[in-house]
């Protein structure tokens, strides 16, 4: 929509938040009366967040890795079957390494409550979709906490008497699913329909979620009465919950990079960038100073051309007294 005023013509609409992207270097516009000739970055709304998403991501790429422990299993030596135990079964109460991976599931979860709150608090966190998405992680954080406060008290799959169903373990367990796929599903939205953008999320968010909730469902055989080969299910999901955080992290370090370049942090093809604009908006035409000066012995550029008449000096005196012997 435009608005026509005596000899101005302006449009209407709706003024972006001003957290939302990095906005357009301030580049001064030399039309207006009082316009700058001098190149400043603005640098309030774009550097305002970058910390607080670089760590982020950090916190997240290490819990993808840490969410993984169980692959020490095949270096230790546990008395489990990753084939037909839970991964649980390995910080249960009567395992002698029950410290060691429940150590590492309470760091994981820590990890994940401080990345979420974190990215909760920038522009990543905006939005209905996002708020719920980044709490939603929260609580997955608290529940693996929970997880290990409240631990099977043995390891069905090698105790013939133990059974599977631990009401409170179960339920913490249940509660950690339930708010990691409402961390998938949420997420994987705001990155759909809300700014800034998180093109990774948008794409293979949907596709982690459709994978991961089936191998989920596919490790609920022992508490339904049919044990066995519920082991590679679990593993594979929990390799997709790893995908998950990667993918955040990938997402929140991008997004930092990209507001630390805009708030005139450049680099590589971004130095060109800004010399251009510096030579175009400044006072002087681009080049001036910089080109090659005049050439040694010939008239400078601007001066006025000495004329034959005015070559009555040494040279030309001495040429016509010149004479002969």
């Amino acid at each position: 929509m435009e608005r026509a005023l005596p000899g101005r013509t302006f449009a209407l609409g709706p003024r972006p938040h001003p957290e939302q992207d990095p906005p357009v270097p301030n580049v001064p516009n030399p039309t207006r009366t009082g316009a700058r000739t001098v190149y400043e970055p603005v640098v309030t709304p774009t550097t305002r967040y970058a910390g607080r998403e670089a760590t982020a991501a950090f916190l997240f790429a290490v819990a993808a890795l840490l969410y993984n422990w169980w692959l020490l299993e095949f270096r230790l030596r546990t008395g489990l079957d990753p084939r037909h135990s839970y991964v649980s079964e390995l910080y249960a109460a009567d395992q002698p390494l029950r410290h060691l991976f429940g150590g590492l599931e309470s760091g994981c979860a820590l990890l994940v409550i401080t990345g979420a709150l974190l990215a909760r608090s920038t522009p990543a966190g905006h939005g209905r979709w996002a708020r719920t998405g980044w709490l939603a992680l929260v609580g997955l954080g608290l529940s693996s906490l929970a997880d290990v406060i409240l631990p099977m008290t043995c390891a069905p799959s090698v105790e013939p008497g133990c059974v599977a169903v631990h009401p409170w373990h179960t339920a913490t367990s249940a509660f950690a699913h339930f708010f990691l796929f409402a961390s998938m599903a949420t997420l994987s939205r705001a990155a759909a329909v809300q700014r800034p953008p998180m093109p990774l999320v948008r794409r293979w968010g949907p596709r982690v979620l459709a994978v991961a909730m089936p191998a989920a469902i596919l490790t609920i055989g022992p508490l339904i009465g049919h044990p066995g080969w519920h082991g590679i299910p679990q593993r594979a999901h929990l390799t997709l919950v790893g995908v998950w955080f990667a993918l955040l992290a990938w997402e929140l370090g991008r997004s930092a990079r990209r507001r630390r370049r805009w708030a005139g942090h450049w680099d590589g093809p971004w130095e060109r960038y800004v010399e251009g604009l510096r030579r175009v908006w400044r006072t002087e035409p681009a080049g001036r100073g910089n080109g090659p000066g005049p050439e040694r012995g010939g008239p400078e550029r601007g001066g006025p051309e000495r004329s034959g008449a005015e070559l009555d000096g040494p040279e030309r005196g001495g040429q016509e007294t010149a004479g002969p012997g």
